[in-house]
C-alpha cells in the first residue's frame, strides 16, 4: 500500500510528533508536589481524583512515604462579653494621684518621746496638787476664823442680856445664863424675896451698868471680857471691869461678874 503524500501526510506526522514532544517537555519540567486541603471530617488522607496525574521530583526522600502538610486547626469563636447599657459606677474608680517629686517628699515627723509627755504630766500634777493645798488651806482657815468671830459674839450677847435682866430684875434669865458662885446667889432666892429686893436696888439706882464691851479673849470654853460700866446713880463716874465666862450646855454663862 503506498503512502499518500501531500498535506494529509504532514498532518498526520505533526500527530505522531506530539506525544514525543509531550514527554520530552514533562522530563524537561521539574515534579509539582500537590497539597490537598484536609477534609471536613479532620482525616489527612489526600484524595485523588480520577484522570489527575501527578509529577514528584526526584530526591532522597522518595525512598519513603510523602508526607501531606495540613492546614492547622481553626481557631475558637471569640466570645462576646456583655458589658450592659447602665450608666458606669465611677464611685470606686481611684483617681489619679500627683506624686511629687523625689526632693519634695514630706518628711515623716518623728513621734515624740515619752520621756517629754511624763515630765509634762509630772508637772501638772504638782500644779494640781499645791493648788488644792492652798484651796484646803484656805477652807480651813476661814472655819477656824469664824467660828472664833462667833464666840466673841456670843460672849458679847450673853454679857448684854446679863445686863438687861439686872435692870429689869429678870431672875429666870439671871439663873440661866450664869454659873458657879454668880448662880449661886441668884438661886437662893424665890421670886417673891428677889422681887422685893429689886425693887429697893431700883429705888436706889444700886446696880452696875454696863456702858460698852471693849475686848474679848476667847480660850477654848473660857472667855474673859472687858467692859467699862458705872453705877445706875452716878453714870460720869466709869470704870474697866471684867466678865469671867465659861461654854457650858451649849451657851455662854457668866461664873463671876464684876461687884458678885
Amino acid at each position: 500500500m503506498s503512502t499518500p503524500q501531500g498535506p494529509d501526510r504532514e498532518s498526520g506526522d505533526a500527530r505522531d510528533a506530539e506525544p514525543d514532544t509531550v514527554a520530552a517537555d514533562a522530563a524537561a519540567e521539574p515534579a509539582t508536589e500537590v497539597f490537598s486541603a484536609t477534609d471536613a471530617d479532620g482525616s489527612d488522607t489526600p484524595k485523588v481524583v480520577a484522570g489527575e496525574r501527578r509529577f514528584t521530583a526526584p530526591s532522597g526522600f522518595d525512598a519513603g512515604s510523602t508526607q501531606i502538610i495540613g492546614r492547622a486547626a481553626p481557631e475558637p469563636a471569640t466570645e462576646i462579653i456583655d458589658i450592659g447599657t447602665g450608666p458606669i459606677d465611677t464611685s470606686k474608680v481611684a483617681s489619679p494621684q500627683a506624686i511629687p517629686p523625689r526632693g519634695d517628699v514630706p518628711k515623716i515627723p518623728k513621734p515624740p518621746r515619752r520621756g517629754s509627755w511624763g515630765w509634762v504630766i509630772a508637772v501638772i500634777l504638782v500644779i494640781a496638787a499645791l493648788v488644792a493645798v492652798a484651796i484646803l488651806g484656805t477652807m480651813l482657815l476661814s472655819r477656824d476664823s469664824t467660828p472664833a468671830a462667833s464666840k466673841e459674839d456670843q460672849v458679847r450677847s450673853t454679857i448684854e442680856g446679863f445686863d438687861t435682866a439686872i435692870q429689869k430684875g429678870d431672875l429666870a434669865t439671871l439663873r440661866s445664863i450664869t454659873c458657879g458662885e454668880t448662880a449661886d446667889s441668884y438661886n437662893k432666892y424665890d421670886e417673891r424675896q428677889w422681887s422685893d429686893i429689886h425693887a429697893r436696888v431700883a429705888a436706889a439706882k444700886q446696880y452696875p451698868v454696863v456702858a460698852s464691851v471693849d475686848e474679848v479673849v476667847v480660850n477654848g470654853e473660857h472667855a474673859e471680857a472687858n467692859v467699862t460700866s458705872f453705877m445706875a446713880f452716878d453714870p460720869a463716874t466709869r470704870s474697866t471691869r471684867s466678865f469671867d465666862l465659861e461654854f457650858r450646855d451649849e451657851q455662854w454663862k457668866i461664873c463671876q461678874a464684876p461687884g458678885s
